[in-house]
């Protein structure tokens, strides 16, 4: 998860690795039985050290959430949504910057299916040579970033 974009990266994996905070329900003796009979090797977070999880966390959770909705009922389809979850939360507004991840990344939105779908207008592109597309994109990045610095207190 980068910071300030909010841009998530999430990749489906097989578990073999569990990050946790230090709670008592991920400390427990019958929790250690469980991980060490599936092989799971676990590490956790500093404690008191909050910020080195909290939007991660939150993203996880988040993650987790909407995949809950939307798995099959033997929950072996969860892999085949996460890049579904994943295009959602890219052009998605964040309240903390007022942009989506895509633009702060990019300097646009995204075009989704969604919109050929339901005929948005996709913005013209107009002519330009390279050296002025890379001006404008550039001046574009500056004034957005600049204000979501603005937003995030930076």
């Amino acid at each position: 998860m980068d910071y300030f974009s909010k841009w998530p990266e999430a990749v489906p994996l097989s578990n073999q690795e569990l990050h946790s905070d230090q709670g008592r329900n991920c400390e427990s003796e019958l929790w250690q039985e469980v991980m060490k009979i599936m092989g799971i090797k676990k590490t956790r977070t500093t404690a008191l050290h909050l910020q080195s999880n909290g939007m991660v966390e939150r993203h996880n959770r988040t993650i987790c959430h909407y995949l809950s909705k939307f798995v099959s009922e033997n929950q072996r389809n969860w892999d085949k949504l996460v890049p579904l979850f994943l295009l959602s939360y890219r052009s998605s507004q964040h309240e903390s910057t007022t942009y989506t991840p895509s633009m702060l990344t990019s300097g646009r939105e995204m075009k989704l299916p969604t919109d050929l779908m339901l005929g948005r207008p996709l913005k013209e592109t107009q002519e330009r040579s390279l050296p002025e597309f890379v001006k404008d994109l550039q001046e574009r990045m500056d004034r957005v970033h600049e204000f979501a610095r603005e937003k995030l207190k930076m």
